[in-house]
Formats: structure tokens, sequence, C-alpha cells
């Protein structure tokens, strides 16, 4: 397991109701509304201990990441282990923070090897346009926050949930693409390629899938 310099523990407060409890170990997952999470609920998924195993366990239980490929899996557990770390602008690691643009190319390159541009609008050239109907878990979401198009960017993680670095004085969090600001400023999605244009949301040959906002 990959353990963040400065690691920040989980704040996942963006879950759905399931019935099982999915982490293993001594703490078990309490039940969290998405729109209206318990203190004492986020108190415990924060004191939680984990690991990548569980959590990959515990996103596939609530739909988060269901029949999709390993890499885009392995991209969203990523994604979620910076949970808490502070916005920065210009930043590019946990321990100074990340900007938008920062945060997901530091995730493609840790994760997949994978170099993208520091910054949301050239990040936007970047692979395959796709419809908001046709996201899958890995790809990239854009967003217009600064009058510009292009100009804040996030990964897209399924249950129409997107992580991201929000803006000065926030935290990376967990956030819905209903919602009404982000909804007004949705400015697209592209699925990023890796390798020989294989895409993010598909696996490699021989594996088998299964059946006011910061910018930079």
């Amino acid at each position: 397991m990959r353990v963040n310099p400065l690691y920040v523990p989980f704040a996942f407060a963006c879950c759905v109701l399931c019935s099982t409890p999915a982490w293993a170990d001594s703490v078990a997952l309490p039940q969290i509304d998405p729109a209206q999470p318990s203190a004492s609920a986020v108190r415990d998924v924060q004191s939680a201990q984990r690991d990548d195993a569980s959590l990959k366990q515990w996103l596939t239980s609530n739909g988060f990441v269901h029949q999709v490929s390993t890499r885009a899996s392995d991209l969203v557990v990523n994604a979620l282990s910076f949970l808490g770390v502070k916005y920065r602008y210009g930043g590019d690691s946990a321990r100074s923070g990340f900007d938008c643009s920062g945060f997901v190319r530091y995730v493609y390159q840790e994760t997949l090897g994978t170099v993208l541009p520091h910054n949301a609008a050239q990040q936007a050239r970047e692979g395959e346009k796709i419809p908001e109907s046709q996201l899958r878990p890995g790809d990239l979401v854009f967003f217009n926050t600064l009058r510009r198009a292009f100009s804040h960017v996030g990964i897209y993680i399924g249950n129409g949930q997107f992580i991201h670095s929000p803006r000065t004085g926030e935290t990376i969090r967990v956030e819905s693409l209903d919602a009404p600001y982000w909804a007004r400023r949705f400015d697209g999605a592209r699925r990023i390629l890796t390798g020989t244009h294989t895409e993010v949301a598909q696996d490699d040959p021989q594996q088998t899938a299964p059946s006011d906002a910061g910018g930079q």
C-alpha cells in the first residue's frame, strides 16, 4: 500500500447506503447519507485504518467502482487516498498541496505512468471527448469556474461523483456533478488514453475486466 508523505485521514462522506459493512479489520464503515452525513459517521471514517484491498471492496459494494477496468479502479482508489490534502495554487505534491490540475496530473502519473500537462485547459485537449451520459470512473470532468472554459478539472469516480482540489482554503474532496454550482459550470469530459491507444476504462489485453473554484 502506498502511504502519502503527509497522509491525511479519509473524510469520505460521499457514499451511498449499503446494507453490509465492507471494511475489514476493527472498524466497520458507518452508513452515510451522501447529502447529510452525520458528524459521528465522519469521525468514524476519519479514524478508521484502511488498505487498498478493503477500499476497493467498499467502493465496489457501494457502486462507485463496478464493472470497470482494473486501472480505473486503481486510479479512483489512489485519488481517494488524497482526501483532505490542502489546495495550493501551482501545487503538485501531497506535501505542498495540489491545485486542481496538479492533483489530476499526480494521480495519473503515479497510478498509470501517464504524464498530463499541469494545466486544466491543456488537459482538456488530451484523450477522447465523451458525453456526460457515458462517464466512467477515471474520466476527467471539466468546469468553467474562472469565466473561461476548462478552468477547473476533477476525476470522475462513479455514481455521479467526482473528486477534485477545489480552491484556496479548501481541501481535496468529493462532490456531485448534479450540485447546482457544478451542473451550471460543467464544460465536458475527456477519457484519457494510456499506452498504445488504451483507455483508462479498458484493461490491457492480457487482463480480463469484470462483467469559484481554483484552477491552474
